[in-house]
């Protein structure tokens, strides 16, 4: 994987280099980082690792909360001058189809891991190596993680990447994922 695209994107949240990540320039779903104009690798940089959910970060789905992380991540990024890592792996690893039909069995009662299991996939088939290389080839040695996710942590702790310090992100439960959230503290591990 190497950076393929490169180009400055200054956004609400402040002032940006948008680079994509692929193995070829013709990848059509290359993995994305924001890099705050003024971050300093030399110290622990603030990062947080997402994984792409359009229907939350883009068509404001309150099942999840991850639209309501992103944002709250990009504000805490501006305010450190840090680094989003945006991985394209729709609906925990399988894909927008195959979530928008585990939201279906979740309308007639499973949960969200119940659903991925009837699919025939992993509770969670998503990976954090692209991430974890994405840092390496940025030159960042030292972050502090925003995230609530077990998973990142792990996967940071067998890489050559130190994790100085590991930030909470915790949004809130509202009615329609009340469950969600119960669901990945308990049976996930998700640290809130």
């Amino acid at each position: 994987m190497k950076i393929q695209a490169a180009a400055t994107l200054p956004t609400k949240f402040g002032m940006y280099k948008i680079l994509a990540f692929a193995e070829s320039e013709t990848d059509k779903t290359p993995h994305v980082a924001l890099v705050h104009e003024d971050v300093n690798i030399e110290e622990a940089v603030t990062v947080r690792i997402h994984s792409e959910c359009l229907t939350g970060d883009i068509l404001a789905s309150l099942k999840c909360d991850c639209g309501n992380q992103l944002a709250k991540s990009l504000q805490i990024i501006n305010e450190d001058k840090g680094v989003l890592i945006y991985l394209r792996q729709e609906g925990r690893g399988i894909g927008l189809i195959n979530k928008i039909r585990a939201y279906n069995l979740q309308d007639q009662g499973r949960n969200t891991i119940d659903a991925n299991l009837e699919l025939g996939f992993e509770e969670d088939q998503r990976h954090y190596d692209e991430a974890i290389e994405i840092l390496n080839l940025l030159g960042i040695k030292r972050i502090n993680l925003l995230t609530n996710n077990p998973n990142k942590i792990g996967a940071l702790e067998k890489s050559d990447i130190q994790l100085v310090e590991r930030k909470p992100l915790w949004i809130g439960e509202q009615k329609f994922n009340e469950e969600y959230l119960q669901v990945k503290k308990e049976l996930m591990g998700h640290l809130f």
